[in-house]
Order: structure tokens, then C-alpha cells, then sequence
């Protein structure tokens, strides 16, 4: 009896000593807030529609995050895996083209070109410097920045500018007399003259088409100056070793009275026919080794008093006038515009946003060369923008070519003020402000040229990069 009576006073202690702990236990003022924390979690935060909007956001973020970076670096890797070469080759070719530098730098008469690799992982953008080529008082300058790959870009410096430098030889002959247009030619005009249009048409349908070299054109016309053919049998404005091409070089015979006019030549029709002759060529070499790179192409050729830009994609030329005006020589081509998205639209493509506006959410501008993925449906075109000024009515004190690299960081006027404040450095410049971008952030390949006119003029011997 005693022993009951002393487990039930142990076991009343031992409830009421529980009772105790529990009551304290739930009394502690720190468990308050998280109680109350996590009831609220549980009310609000843990429902079903706000767990599923919430992981659509996740994955809307995300997936901007992977178009990003596709567009920035697949397209690089594709066109280097689809090559034909071999992995040897390309090494071989890697090493021929120093891919190991950071900076490239030229350095002319009244010109100098600065161009770095920057943050990107290779090198795309190429550039040309050529004053006074071959004599004849005529410069010509560009800069083409390639994505992708290098493959457009150096296309585009090898075959593009040499047949420019071809023709460009080749009329200011022909309007110095030193060069006779055959019979054929001078037949071939004289039916256009007359108007039929059968032959009007065959002429507009090939004359976009012609890309040639030097030998193949002169060889269809009589030459009758000695110092001209020896300077066009040693024609050969680049220096810089790029990847050979296979591609074979189609030649259709155009008139050189069609660059002519009242006397002069005519270097927006000329630039134009060139970059469209050119960009068919690229097409055609893109398809067969499946290579997806293309290039803008920025082009300026300049003769006497008078400037010819021609552009294609967000490469940009600004002017300095003699009062320290900003006056833009060329102007992007970017997918927002309302032009170039009513061409899209047009052909049936679309613009979106993955960073900036795009061409159907992979390229940021709406006008390149190559690129024949977007440019057998014409959502993508290599038409030029061409714009001439005479050098009299501005007094230019220089002028600023670049790749979007640098425009990307820079605005016009700020670019003009500062070469204006460095015009005395040995580069005008050209390496102050691509550094300049560079410190800024420019996650871009930049290319900057720098021509001056304050104390010199454009006389030197042909250069190129």
C-alpha cells in the first residue's frame, strides 16, 4: 500500500514538474517571432500559385541568361567545329595569325589604326589603312568587326579591298587616259545608251554580282601605259597573313563608264557594287563549309576634297569640323529602327530583346555581310548606306572610324572631345581612346582609326594592316 501510494506521489510530481516546462517553454519570448514568421511563410509564401509564379520567373531569367550567352559564343563555336580544317591545321593557322596578341597598331602619314582583343576570347574585327594608293591620290580606310568568327571579317579584308584597290587603280587610269575601254565595252554601252532592254536588264542583273582579280579584269582591257602595268602586277594592298579560301573567284565584266560620271568617279555605285558582289561570294563560301560568321563593314574612301563612306551594320564614322562639331559620316543599322524592322516584318522575320533588340533573338544588327542563315530569307542584308561630304564646307580637324566596341561606351561627341584634346599624341589618339572604352568596360573587340587633317594631308606611300 505504501509502495502505490509512493508511485502515485512520483508520478504526480513528474506531471506537474512537465507542466511546469511546458508552460515556460511556450512562454519564451524569442519562439514568438518565429512561430509567428513561419505561420505567415506557411499562410503566404508556400501556396501553390505563388511556388509556381515564382519558379516561371526562375526560369524566365534563365532562359535570357542562355539566349545571351548562345548568341555571344555558340555561333563562334559552331563555325570553328563545322570547319573542314583539321585541328592541326587550325593550330598551325592560329600560330600564322598571331592569336596569342592583345593590341594591333598602325601608324600612317596622317592616319593611325589602335585595335585590341579586349575581354573577348579571340580576336574578329580587321581593319585597312591605305593612303594614296598606288599614287594616285586616292585613300581608302575601313574597318570591318566580324561575329561569329574570324572567317566573314577576313573575307571581306582579303577579297573586298583588293578588288576595290583593283578598280580604284583601274578607273583613275582610265579617267587619266591610260586606260582604253576595248570594243566589247565600248559596244556593251552603246546598247545601253539605246535603251534595249534586254541588255539593260542582263546589266543590272549581273552588275552586283562582280568580284574580280586583278589579272583577270585587265586582261580584258588594253592597257597602254607601262608605269600602269607594273603597278598593277604588284597590286597587293594586305600584308597580314589569313586563312586561305578555296572559294573561286567569278568575274563578270563591268563597264568602267558606268563608275564614270560628268568626268569623276563614282564611288558610291562603285562601293556598292562591291559589297553586294562580295557578300554573294561570302555566301557561297559560308554554305559549303557551314560556316555561320558575318562581319559589318565599314568603308571610307577619300580623293581630293571629297569623302565616300559606306556602311553596313553598327560600325560608325564620326567627323570633327574646323569649329569641334560632332558630324556623323555614317549611321548604325540596328533592329529598333523603324526602317529595318518594317524590312524584317516584311520578309517575315522578328525582332526580340535578349540584352539589346536583335534580328529573330540572335544578331544585334540589322545589316552585315554573311550571315546566310538570316540572309537566305532577307532577314539580314548587305545593302550599304552611302554618304558623300566635301571636305571645303567643313574644314574637318580629323575623323574617328571605330567598331561598336568602342561606341558602345562612347557617344559622338564625347569621342570627338577627347581625340581633340589628344590630337598631338604620335597616334592622334587612335590608342588613348580605344584604351579609354577598354577601362570603361567594353566586353567588345575595339577598332579605332584616327584620320588627321590639322597639319598634314593624306600623301604617304599605300599601307596596310
Amino acid at each position: 500500500m505504501e509502495d502505490e501510494l509512493e508511485d502515485r506521489v512520483l508520478y504526480q510530481t513528474y506531471l506537474s514538474f512537465m507542466k511546469i516546462v511546458s508552460r515556460f517553454s511556450s512562454s519564451v519570448p524569442f519562439d514568438t517571432p518565429v512561430s509567428y514568421l513561419w505561420k505567415m511563410v506557411r499562410l503566404y509564401l508556400l501556396r501553390s500559385e505563388v511556388l509556381v509564379f515564382t519558379l516561371g520567373v526562375i526560369i524566365f531569367f534563365m532562359y535570357l541568361q542562355t539566349i545571351e550567352l548562345w548568341s555571344r559564343t555558340l555561333l563562334s563555336r559552331l563555325s570553328q567545329a563545322m570547319s573542314p580544317i583539321s585541328a592541326v591545321q587550325r593550330m598551325k593557322f592560329m600560330e600564322g595569325s598571331e592569336a596569342d596578341k592583345q593590341s594591333w597598331e598602325l601608324k600612317g602619314e596622317a592616319s593611325a589604326a589602335y585595335a585590341i582583343k579586349g575581354r573577348r576570347m579571340h580576336m574578329e574585327d580587321r581593319f585597312i589603312i591605305n593612303e594614296n594608293i598606288n599614287n594616285t591620290g586616292i585613300s581608302l580606310f575601313a574597318i570591318f568587326d566580324g561575329h561569329g568568327g574570324e572567317f566573314a571579317a577576313n573575307y571581306a579584308k582579303d577579297h573586298l579591298i583588293q578588288n576595290l584597290f583593283n578598280k580604284i587603280v583601274e578607273l583613275n587610269a582610265f579617267k587619266d587616259g591610260k586606260l582604253i575601254a576595248t570594243p566589247k565595252e565600248t559596244a556593251d554601252e552603246s546598247k545601253k545608251d539605246e535603251g534595249k532592254e534586254k541588255d539593260a536588264a542582263v546589266e543590272r542583273k549581273t552588275s552586283f554580282k562582280k568580284s574580280a582579280s586583278t589579272a583577270e579584269d585587265t586582261s580584258k582591257k588594253e592597257i597602254t601605259d607601262p608605269q600602269l602595268l607594273a603597278q598593277l602586277s604588284k597590286a597587293r594592298p594586305i600584308t597580314r597573313e589569313v586563312r586561305p579560301t578555296t572559294t573561286p573567284i567569278k568575274t563578270v565584266v563591268v563597264p568602267l563608264t558606268s563608275y564614270m560620271d560628268k568626268g569623276k568617279i563614282n564611288y558610291g555605285k562603285l562601293l556598292t557594287d562591291e559589297v553586294l558582289a562580295a557578300d554573294r561570294l561570302l555566301v557561297e563560301a559560308a554554305k559549303r563549309s557551314m560556316n555561320v560568321a558575318g562581319t559589318t563593314a565599314l568603308i571610307a574612301i577619300m580623293e581630293g576634297n571629297h569623302l565616300t563612306v559606306a556602311n553596313v551594320g553598327d560600325s560608325r564614322g564620326v567627323m570633327c569640323d574646323s569649329r569641334g562639331n560632332a558630324i556623323p559620316v555614317s549611321f548604325d543599322h540596328k533592329p529598333q529602327q523603324v526602317r529595318e524592322q518594317k524590312r524584317i516584318e516584311a520578309a517575315g522575320g522578328y525582332i526580340a530583346f535578349n540584352g539589346v533588340w536583335r534580328v529573330a533573338g540572335i544578331l544585334a544588327t540589322s545589316r552585315a555581310m554573311g550571315d546566310y542563315p538570316l540572309k537566305d530569307k532577307r532577314f539580314v542584308i548587305a545593302d550599304p548606306d552611302i554618304l558623300t561630304f566635301n571636305l571645303n564646307d567643313h574644314k574637318p580637324m580629323f575623323v574617328i572610324l571605330a567598331s561598336d566596341g568602342l561606341w558602345d561606351l562612347f557617344s559622338n561627341e564625347e569621342a570627338i572631345k577627347f581625340i581633340k584634346e589628344r590630337l598631338d599624341e604620335p597616334d592622334y589618339g587612335a590608342k588613348s581612346l580605344t584604351l579609354q572604352a577598354y577601362y570603361r568596360g567594353s566586353a567588345d573587340n575595339i577598332t579605332v582609326i584616327i584620320i588627321n587633317f590639322v597639319n598634314n594631308q593624306i600623301s604617304s606611300a599605300s599601307i596596310s594592316q
